[in-house]
């Protein structure tokens, strides 16, 4: 009886013209299960985003970003809780000196929330030869007229629509005509050009999930609803599509399961700043290799899209062996009466006519430092299968998580994290900061996706002699990487040992030429020590690398 009573309803709803039969009515569920709460509080909000066009320099575009929590998390949008969206990196695609990044995105809206609300102030700012990108629908699902209110009608119908009274939010008790979310998908598109600006659209940024619980982390394509419907949308009205979806999860695919799931961070859909990177290369690339020729002049104002890289030399048939590290690795290494780093010897352990060497340490780095300043991701972009990478931190790692010089790590090789204030040269962000043993396993994880060969070696000795013997740290970071060792597999050199069980041999008076007078750093003979130590370890281990000695 009630089956038949509501076919009733709605056939007499299509006969009235107010349901459209073939379309579904029903909200779309909340798969994300995340609460924000931006929308909560829109005094906050407006006095934390950017009044619109304010970032416009002279009579030079604008490109607006248009989206939500994935574009631009939280009211602030600055990382505080670790989570960034990619509208945050977007600038560092496009020459400022002609055209500006202006992130108008905020956490929570759909596509129905973002139009009612925040777009009127947008287009104020919004002028002729500008661009808009408007990539929304994370957010378009729940109840109608309860909650958030900011569910849209499934689909691209542009006649299908629904009057609701609105029972929660700020604009409770009253009524709203609520659209498909392609319908929304023109109203933006109309309106941008109404304004002489370019729209283009894009699909969703991927989610991540777990097919069974405790298992494999994969990346999840939203394509089949939201990201198609744009896509519609943009062949409908000519408009440019990027399919940020597919570009960015077709990286993610390539990644192993640990790599994916830190690229999100609390959540299944929030970014970490890997993941913001990740797509906001995505979206220049996206834009990049469109071919809508309404996209040409916005070309001419982007960076160069290659890859940051470390300039090694490459010679047919031999393979690279990379060297990471601090100032133990590389220091000044030119005057004989200085301070070196092992590194600078290797020319004296490696067969030249069988490999390429290449030093990338840095003086004063920690694991954090390293790959926060870029360094890595340099090795990293230049990494072929067959070559080697030799990882050896430890001596600055040891400072403060959130003072001085900012490069302390949490002790251990736990996957943990904490976010942390820096203030470095009179600019201050947010940073999540992770364990000792993490960046360890990191550099190991993208070494292996490259199908290179990570090689973990311990760091050099320190010249102190508590009660006539040479400090060892076996007990703090000789300890993590033996335990990263074991928890990955990974090759490790023990050069901490056998540089002291060298030192110890010869005592302290004999061992101090082989120091700059300090406790950490060696002179050339200290230098050449530490790499007669790594060509030891290698041989000892029968590592694939040791066939490459001299």
């Amino acid at each position: 009886m009630k089956q038949a009573l509501t076919t009733s309803i709605l056939a007499f709803m299509a006969f009235m013209g107010c349901y459209a039969q073939q379309n579904d009515f029903r909200p779309m569920d909340d798969v994300n299960k995340v609460v924000d709460l931006t929308l909560d509080s829109l005094e906050k909000v407006k006095t934390a985003r950017p009044v619109a066009g304010s970032s416009r320099v002279d009579n030079h575009p604008v490109l607006f970003l248009v989206g939500n929590s994935t574009m631009r998390t939280g009211t602030k949008g600055n990382g505080d809780n670790g989570q960034w969206g990619w509208g945050f990196y977007e600038h560092k695609y496009f020459d400022a000196n002609k055209i500006t990044v202006e992130n108008q995105a905020l956490g929570g809206t759909s596509s129905r929330t973002f139009y009612n609300q925040l777009w009127p102030d947008v287009k104020k700012g919004i002028k002729a030869g500008d661009y808009v990108i408007i990539e929304l629908g994370h957010n378009d699902n729940g109840p109608f007229d309860s909650g958030r209110c900011r569910a849209t009608i499934r689909g691209i119908s542009a006649t299908d629509s629904l009057v609701v009274t609105l029972k929660d939010g700020p604009n409770k008790g009253k009524t709203e005509t609520v659209w498909s979310y392609g319908e929304y998908m023109r109203k933006f598109v109309r309106e941008t050009r109404a304004l002489g600006a370019h729209p283009i659209l894009m699909s969703l940024t991927p989610r991540k999930r777990q097919a069974n619980p405790g298992g494999a982390w994969e990346p999840v394509r939203v394509n089949e609803n939201f990201g198609l419907w744009a896509k519609q949308i943009a062949e409908e009205m000519n408009v440019p599509f990027v399919d940020l979806n597919e570009i960015s999860a077709s990286k993610y695919e390539k990644m192993s399961s640990w790599k994916l799931n830190y690229h999100f961070y609390l959540d299944n859909i929030h970014t970490s700043k890997f993941g913001a990177e990740l797509n906001a290369r995505s979206a220049a690339e996206g834009i990049m290799a469109c071919n809508h020729p309404e996209l040409a002049p916005l070309k001419a104002m982007m960076n160069n899209l290659a890859l940051p890289t470390t300039g090694v030399l490459r010679e047919k048939g031999k393979p690279v062996v990379f060297i990471t590290g601090d100032s133990t690795v590389k220091n000044a290494d030119r005057d004989s009466t200085g301070m070196w780093g092992w590194g600078s010897q290797a020319w004296r352990i490696f067969d030249e006519n069988k490999i390429t060497f290449i030093n990338c340490a840095q003086a004063g780095r920690s694991c954090r430092t390293f790959i926060r300043e870029g360094r890595w991701e340099k090795v990293y972009n230049d990494l072929q299968a067959g070559d080697f990478v030799l990882i050896q931190f430890g001596h600055n790692d040891i400072g403060e998580l959130h003072r001085g010089k900012h490069r302390g790590e949490i002790p251990g090789v736990a996957d943990t994290s904490c976010v942390s204030r820096v203030v470095l040269q009179n600019e201050a962000y947010n940073e999540v900061v992770y364990s000792f043993g993490w960046y360890l396993k990191k550099m190991i994880d993208d070494c292996r996706e490259k199908g290179a060969t990570p090689i973990l070696v311990s760091l050099t000795p320190r010249n102190e002699w508590p009660g006539g013997k040479i400090e060892r740290r076996n007990d703090s970071y000789g300890k993590w990487y033996r335990e990263v060792a074991a928890e990955t597999g990974c090759e490790f050199v023990d050069l901490h040992n056998i540089t002291a069980d060298a030192l110890d041999g010869i005592g302290r008076e004999a061992a101090k030429r082989y120091y700059m007078g300090d406790h950490t750093h060696t002179s050339l003979a200290g230098a050449r020590l530490n790499a007669i130590g790594i060509a030891i370890g290698l041989t000892r281990n029968n590592s694939p690398l040791a066939k490459y000695l001299q």
